[in-house]
């Protein structure tokens, strides 16, 4: 039987052929981290939200023509990981959203 962790990997090398993006990298547990951090900080279902998001806009900096690279990916990450820890850093203090 398969471990989780193989079993992600299979799955993301899987989507990426799908989508015909072989060559990018995909850190799976930066994702994963991400994922944990909307789902703890926002609700749960800011999660699945934040990481699809999080990684549209990655694939727009990259710019049409232009190969995706780690530091697009990185940066989006990280904007996002930021806005769900200001969300529950705010909501905590009573002000969400302001």
């Amino acid at each position: 039987m398969k471990s989780q962790d193989e079993t992600l990997e299979e799955w993301c090398r899987a989507l990426l052929q799908a989508y015909k993006l072989e060559d990018v990298q995909i850190d799976v547990n930066a994702v994963l981290a991400l994922a944990g951090v909307a789902a703890h900080a926002v609700v749960r279902p800011a999660a699945p939200l934040t990481t699809f998001i999080a990684g549209f806009a990655a694939g727009l900096a990259a710019a049409p023509g232009r190969e995706v690279d780690a530091a697009s990916m990185d940066a989006a990450l990280a904007v996002a990981r930021s806005l769900a820890a200001d969300y529950e850093t705010e909501a905590a203090a009573g002000t969400p959203g302001e």
